[in-house]
Formats: structure tokens, C-alpha cells, sequence
């Protein structure tokens, strides 16, 4: 059995950068005193002259970010969830999203696995913040294979793009040949009973509740569901059409994130049972990454209690 590996998505994230800087010129990165964390740093070393440190100032950052965007160069900012989608939410809003700019927003550090940083950093709402903002492509990716394969194809995309990535490290889920689109969902396990959708860390988790729910006869199907927007209807319209029943699972607030994203669709679509995993309209506390995850129930074992819940409810 080859060893796990386990990489933070925010190194994901850095490390496409610097491939990126490689083979593009019409990019540039800035940040906001905050380069070491989100790993916009390795960049900054690579292209110093293509690296902008705009200081403990986010929403001035997203100001200067649109109006180099207006000149015909991409940007590229960064700054922790709560700061980049929390603190500038109305420059983001108003400055890049109304004009449709070529920005992409890498917001590190989000959702409660940020862990010992406490509540005020953890952020569990940015995604609900960011879908609300028409135009605007969010990406919350698995891990870091999925993270340097996304940066690669946000780059390609016309308009705003917000990107979540954590602090904590992950399990590296996909290999180098797994191919990422955005606005597509990836059926990763088949199954009839039930689908799980799952995105970010939790796709790990999804995994191996699969193994778990499969030794009690269950067979779910579990899909990675990576880009939150445009959420992909027709994967979520066939697997309420063929299990009947769906639970979501993210590292966010049950209100307005992935959960949300999937409930309108199969209301709209095919009305069947959705049991929503998340965080459940609470704030987060400081402690050890690992254990706030078991704390707030985002594991695999929660995903096997829901799966069943979600199982009961089909008619």
C-alpha cells in the first residue's frame, strides 16, 4: 500500500503559481501581508518583479487589483477567507464582479480546519458570500493535486474567480492524470442507495464513508464536486434520478454553500430527500485542526449517519 501523502491545498496553490509565473507573463500576484501563509511567497521569490505586497489593506488590494484587471492584465489576490471574502466583500462586489474583471481571488485559510486561529478566522461563510455575486466561478478544491489543476484552469477563464484552499494538510486523493474541468462534477465511486456530494477536504472523508457505508450493504455513489459555480446540474439531476436520495458535505455553513448550491437544483429539477453536512449556524472555537473536525461532525462517520438518515426519507 503506497503511503499516503498528506499537502495542504494552499501549497497546491503556490506551487501552481510558480508554474504558472514559468510559462506566462500576462499575470500578476498580490497580497496582503500575508505572503508566507498563503504561499504567494514562493511566487514573489520566483518573479519578484511580478509581486505586489499591498499590506494589511484587502479592500485597497481588490481596488488596485480591478484596475490593473481594466488594462487587460490578469491579477491575481490573496489574503485568508475571511479577510479576502469577509473584509473587501463590497470591493470584490462592486469593484470586480459589477465590470466582470479578469481577477481570481486564492483565499486561504478557510472554514474551521484553520484550527487554533479561533472563530474570528474561521471562516464557514465565504462561499455563501461569494455565490451571491452574479458572474462570479467558485472553485473549493480537494486537494493539492486538484489544486494546482484549477489555478491552471482559473487562469484560462474570463471574468472574477474566487478560490478556497486550507491551512491544515490533507490527503493527496487524486493522482497527476486526473483530469479537472471547471463547472464539472466527478463521479469518483459508484452506487444506487444513496449519493453523497462532497467537496474540499470532506472528499476524503466522502471516500471512506463509502467503504464504511459498503460494509453494511449501502452503495453510494460519491462525487467531487469542486466548482461550487456554475454548480454542475446534470451530475446532480442523474444521481437524484437514479439513488433518490443525496447528503452534501462540506467544511462551510450548511446555509448557502454546496448544500444550498444542490437543494436548489433538485427542487427545481427532482425533488428527493438532501441531508446537508457542515457546520450548523455556529461559530468556531480555537483547538487543534483535527479535533474541531471531529468536534463538529465532519467526518466519515458523520457522513455514514446521514447517508442512512437521507436513505429512510426516500419514498
Amino acid at each position: 500500500m503506497p503511503e499516503i501523502k498528506n499537502v495542504a491545498t494552499r501549497v497546491g496553490y503556490g506551487n501552481a503559481l510558480v508554474e504558472l509565473g514559468k510559462i506566462r507573463d500576462d499575470f500578476i500576484v498580490m497580497d496582503a501581508d500575508l505572503a508566507a501563509a498563503t504561499q504567494t511567497g514562493m511566487f514573489k521569490k520566483a518573479f519578484p518583479d511580478r509581486f505586489y505586497d499591498c499590506g494589511i489593506a484587502e479592500q485597497n488590494m481588490m481596488g488596485i487589483a480591478a484596475g490593473i484587471a481594466t488594462t487587460g492584465k490578469k491579477v491575481i489576490v490573496s489574503s485568508f477567507a475571511m479577510f479576502a471574502a469577509g473584509r473587501a466583500f463590497e470591493q470584490i462586489r462592486n469593484s470586480i464582479g459589477y465590470p466582470h474583471l479578469n481577477v481570481i481571488i486564492g483565499a486561504t485559510h478557510a472554514g474551521i480546519s484553520v484550527g487554533e486561529d479561533g472563530a474570528t478566522h474561521q471562516c464557514c461563510e465565504d462561499i455563501a458570500l461569494m455565490r451571491t455575486i452574479p458572474g462570479m466561478t467558485i472553485i473549493n478544491p480537494a486537494d493539492e493535486t486538484e489544486a494546482k489543476k484549477a489555478v491552471f484552469a482559473a487562469l484560462e477563464l474570463d471574468g472574477p474567480v474566487y478560490m478556497r484552499f486550507g491551512r491544515l494538510a490533507v490527503p493527496v486523493v487524486f493522482d497527476d492524470d486526473y483530469k479537472f474541468e471547471v463547472g464539472k462534477g466527478v463521479e469518483l465511486r459508484e452506487g444506487n442507495d444513496v449519493t453523497v456530494i462532497a467537496t474540499g477536504l470532506m472528499v476524503k472523508e466522502a471516500l471512506e464513508a463509502y467503504d464504511l457505508l459498503k460494509e453494511e450493504g449501502i452503495n453510494a455513489r460519491i462525487i467531487n464536486m469542486a466548482t461550487i459555480k456554475p454548480i454542475d446540474r446534470e451530475i446532480i439531476i442523474k444521481a437524484a434520478k437514479e439513488t433518490g436520495a443525496i447528503v452534501t458535505a462540506e467544511e462551510h455553513s450548511v446555509i448557502g454553500g454546496l448544500g444550498g448550491a444542490v437543494s436548489e437544483v433538485v427542487c427545481e429539477e427532482c425533488p428527493v430527500p438532501v441531508i446537508k453536512l457542515g457546520v450548523y449556524d455556529t461559530f468556531g472555537h480555537s483547538g487543534p485542526a483535527p479535533k474541531l473536525l471531529d468536534e463538529f461532525g465532519l467526518r466519515a462517520v458523520n457522513i455514514v449517519e446521514k447517508a442512512k438518515q437521507a436513505i429512510s426519507l426516500k419514498k
